[in-house]
């Protein structure tokens, strides 16, 4: 018998033949045996879906394929509620299908995790990934993003991590993250009034109002950046802005109806909303910022040169 734990992989797709097989032979090599993979087609209507039912019938004891009834898009949320649904494993990763893991990200956080019994969640940095074009000048741009503001390798209890991504707008990439399944249980999952934009930011309020998150700066995964992704697209098309003004909106009475109190989350919420609410007075209010910045900055300068003249004249 295995005792390690099984980690059930849910990868959603929706006509994604280009970059699918890349994302389920990054599964395929973990160094982690104990894993199973459930591609959940939402939809697809170009090869996509011969690609994950090959996979399914070349290794059916590891690899399954889900549909929604009539092969029907029912958006990203969906799709991984379909995933957990089905799923057997203890522990809960997500790929999406243009997106790549490291080898050894299943291993060292199951590891990682098992070791934090607290922890209902594991969250890492990713790599921002311009160079899989083959491109060099695009290997130039491929860095490495971790969270702001949140001491690495800690166990950071509620409501924190979720105030930190309200401040600095910068949350965990899907592929970077490990769940325990009680977790997903114990919060419902993902919003499936929330399809396309916003749907992991909404799930990790929710885990990050529940219990406590481990965050490591190691690096697991790579985030594939295209022009063709959801957010590329989102934000070509300007659905990014109101997809996070529904999520901010959603997010008040979420923490409205689980009687949340914080101040400083509420704080950081309300900033955030009045942002997006006023874009361009906000915009605004920037620029004047970095114009006093500035200014500071001068008059700085000037009462150095005027202290180096009174210097020059007194010794004169």
């Amino acid at each position: 018998m295995n005792r390690k734990p099984l980690v059930s992989t849910v990868m959603i797709f929706f006509n994604e033949e280009k970059f699918l097989p890349e994302a389920i032979e990054s599964v395929l090599a973990q160094t982690y045996e104990n894993w199973e993979l459930l591609l959940v087609d939402d939809g697809s209507t170009d090869g996509s879906t011969e690609i994950a039912l090959r996979h399914a019938e070349q290794c059916p004891e590891k690899v399954r394929y889900l549909e929604h009834d009539g092969h029907r898009n029912r958006g990203a949320s969906a799709a991984r509620n379909l995933g957990i649904s089905n799923a057997k494993g203890n522990y809960i990763a997500f790929l999406d299908a243009d997106d790549v893991w490291l080898p050894h990200k299943l291993d060292q956080q199951v590891a990682i995790l098992s070791s934090q019994p607290e922890a209902a969640m594991l969250c890492g940095a990713t790599q921002w990934w311009y160079s899989w074009t083959g491109n060099p000048q695009d290997a130039k741009r491929d860095h490495i993003r971790a969270l702001i503001g949140v001491q690495p390798d800690t166990l950071v209890r509620p409501p924190k991590l979720l105030t930190r991504f309200l401040q600095n707008t910068n949350v965990p990439c899907t592929c970077s993250v490990l769940l325990r399944r009680e977790i997903i249980e114990a919060t419902g999952g993902f919003e499936e009034a929330i399809r396309r934009v916003y749907t992991d930011q909404a799930f990790y309020a929710k885990v990050c109002l529940k219990a406590p998150v481990f965050v490591s700066d190691d690096c697991w995964d790579r985030y594939r950046q295209h022009p063709d992704s959801c957010c590329s697209v989102a934000k070509r098309t300007g659905e990014h802005h109101s997809a996070q003004l529904f999520y901010l909106n959603w997010l008040e009475a979420y923490l409205s109806a689980e009687g949340i109190k914080n101040s400083e989350l509420w704080r950081a919420l309300r900033k955030r909303q009045w942002i997006f609410r006023h874009p361009t007075l906000d915009h605004l209010l920037e620029r004047i910022e970095r114009n006093l910045g500035r200014m500071k900055s001068l008059s700085g300068w000037m009462e150095i040169f005027s202290c180096v003249g009174r210097r020059i004249r007194e010794q004169s």
